[in-house]
């Protein structure tokens, strides 16, 4: 055969000409899109899980995923003929045979999960609905082709063989376990990350699931052990199998009903979830978890409505941990724009956006908690930050003088013809963030002992995450070592000039990680948290005498970036001799 009629095909078809791709071809192209990792398969079969009506999904992974993953359910279960049905692609029982996915009211509705699957890996599915005798069909994706196929047709390679039934014994409910995945792509399974990083998608997805709906109990187990439990009790108890004992007993439940306007008729909109109060933060905003009738989703409209929510209740850079579903009509809500559904489209997101802002807001709103909002300078053109966008500014503050301090906080600094504002707490802080990093560099991080170690309570998917980075932790100074039911052991905390990190800095410093920061950058975040436990605060100020305030002002000019606290807060603000003239109706 020539090479032109190679790439024309046996078939004889000229190169380039358009042709229909044969069904297992489409069906391996599906199976792609569908099954892209573990976490992936282990959402599909969590979707089905509650489609069926469950109370309780119990889901073990073995290794990174690939070795093994079993999803058991309580829910309805199958007879024979559906469930071998249930295997072929696009059978579902979730969508008419002319249905629009619009205003579905499910989790699944494309009828590939298991087809698609059976692709990738070696399916079992054992099923009963309640009968005596439950079914058992294995549809193996990993077994090599046969020849030609059933109906005459192609050989098929490497698809699935022919479904094999046998009577299962089960109660009622479904059981699928999913062996060998990507066997016969190794440029998929190659692509993965490693086991912990795998597992660690895995266990935030079922978090994420556990908290969307908190009246099914959700168990998670690796590798033999359990790592994630709720009991279906509800939200303050699925916070506390997720998280830990103080995120759920300092937070509040949610549960308010109210209408949006939209340019027809009014729309029903329930939101409920859990809110952990502002003292409770995380530096990562992953821990902001929203969902749509149940459903886990990414929508960052949604995310930064509750975020809005608390307001100016939250700590600087800190952020909210909370868990809010949205519960809208079906009609209201497209589940078919992203292929892993985990995005949705909604009508009226702004309206939905600003409901869920003010029902966040409305159950912050308390004694216990509000802090002060508003705050008018009076004299925003006036009152500028000092320095580059960066903190940088080649200066000294050799010819400033301080003169006095305002509200035991701010040094009120006079330097030629501007008056300086100084935050004294920013200030020192930024003295003290470029003393460690010089303490830092090009050393071994110092480090303290911690006997007895310490115990830090992770959540799941913090505890996972903690196990995928264990090494770029200890670089940073943390020697950990898992303790089982989610708790670490800290053996080690780094410890410069005797300040010794506590457990926040290490969920900042795992948070960090867990984004796909580089260690140098949690490193940063972790010197900036040193930096600011034993800096100057509120009430200190007032107390410093004259020769402290110089002494202070003196090391803040020696700074690289004297301009700007760790975190990117500008320490000096000013105002020059001008703007006091204007205001006064004087010449200068």
């Amino acid at each position: 055969m020539t090479g032109e009629n190679r790439a024309a095909g046996e078939g004889g078809d000229p190169p380039g000409r358009v042709r229909r791709l044969d069904p297992a071809t489409v069906d391996r192209i599906a199976a792609g899109e569908v099954v892209t990792r573990p976490a992936r398969v282990v959402g599909e079969l969590i979707d089905n899980a509650l489609d069926a009506g469950a109370t309780r999904v119990e889901i073990g992974v073995d290794g990174d995923g690939t070795d093994r993953i079993r999803v058991a359910d309580d829910g309805r279960g199958m007879g024979r003929e559906d469930a071998l049905i249930a295997v072929e692609r696009h059978a579902t029982s979730k969508l008419a045979p002319d249905g629009d996915p619009v205003g579905v009211d499910s989790f699944g509705f494309r009828g590939e999960a298991l087809a698609a699957i059976a692709e990738a890996a070696r399916l079992e599915l054992v099923t009963s609905d309640g009968d005596a005798v439950g079914t058992r069909v294995v549809v193996d994706g990993t077994a090599p082709g046969d020849g030609p196929g059933s109906d005459g047709g192609p050989g098929r390679g490497g698809d699935p063989d022919e479904p094999i039934v046998t009577d299962a014994g089960r109660a009622r409910g479904t059981t699928v376990v999913v062996e060998d995945l990507f066997a016969t792509r190794p440029a998929r399974r190659e692509s993965l990350a490693g086991p912990a990083a795998e597992f660690a998608r895995v266990s935030a997805l079922v978090a994420d699931y556990a908290l969307a709906n908190p009246d099914v109990a959700f168990t998670l187990e690796h590798d033999g052990s359990r790592t994630l439990s709720t009991p279906g009790s509800g939200i303050t108890e699925a916070l506390l199998g997720v998280y830990d004992r103080e995120t759920a007993s300092r937070s509040t439940a949610i549960s308010a009903s109210v209408e949006i306007e939209t340019e027809g008729a009014p729309v029903p909109l329930d939101v409920a979830g859990a809110l952990a109060y502002p003292s409770v933060t995380r530096s990562s905003r992953d821990h902001v978890r929203v969902s749509v009738n149940g459903r886990p989703i990414r929508n960052d409209r949604i995310a930064a409505a509750v975020r809005a929510g608390y307001g100016r209740l939250l700590p600087d850079g800190r952020e909210p941990v909370a868990a809010v579903d949205v519960s809208l009509p079906p009609a209201r809500v497209d589940p078919n724009v992203h292929p892993a559904k985990r995005e949705v489209g909604l009508r009226d997101v702004d309206a939905v956006a600003g409901a869920v802002e003010s029902v966040v807001g409305d159950a912050l709103t308390g004694a216990d908690l509000r802090r002060a909002t508003e705050v008018d300078t009076g004299i925003e053109g006036a009152l500028e930050p000092v320095g580059d966008v960066g903190g940088e500014r080649p200066a000294t503050f050799a010819d400033a003088d301080p003169i006095g301090t305002f509200r035991d906080l701010y040094l009120l600094v006079e330097a030629v013809d501007e008056l300086l504002v100084i935050d004294g707490h920013a200030a020192h802080e930024r003295v003290n963030y470029e003393r460690l990093a010089r303490a830092f560099d090009g050393e071994a991080v110092p480090t303290a002992d911690l006997d007895p170690p310490a115990t830090a309570s992770l959540s799941a998917d913090e505890a996972a995450a903690a196990e995928a980075h264990a090494d770029a932790l200890a670089a940073l100074g943390f020697e950990t070592e898992p303790f089982g039911g989610g708790t670490v052991r800290l053996r080690t905390v780094p410890a410069p000039f005797g300040r010794a990190a506590d457990e926040d800095a290490f969920r900042d410093a795992l948070a960090t990680l867990s984004d796909g920061e580089s260690p140098r950058d949690a490193r940063e975040a972790l010197l900036a948290d040193l930096a600011c436990h034993p800096s100057l605060k509120r009430g200190d100020i007032g107390g410093l005498t004259p020769e402290e305030l110089r002494s202070l002002l003196a090391r803040l000019g020696e700074c690289e970036r004297p301009y700007a606290c760790p975190h990117g807060r500008p320490t000096v603000l000013s105002v020059d001799e001008a703007t006091f003239a204007s205001g006064f109706g004087r010449k200068r």
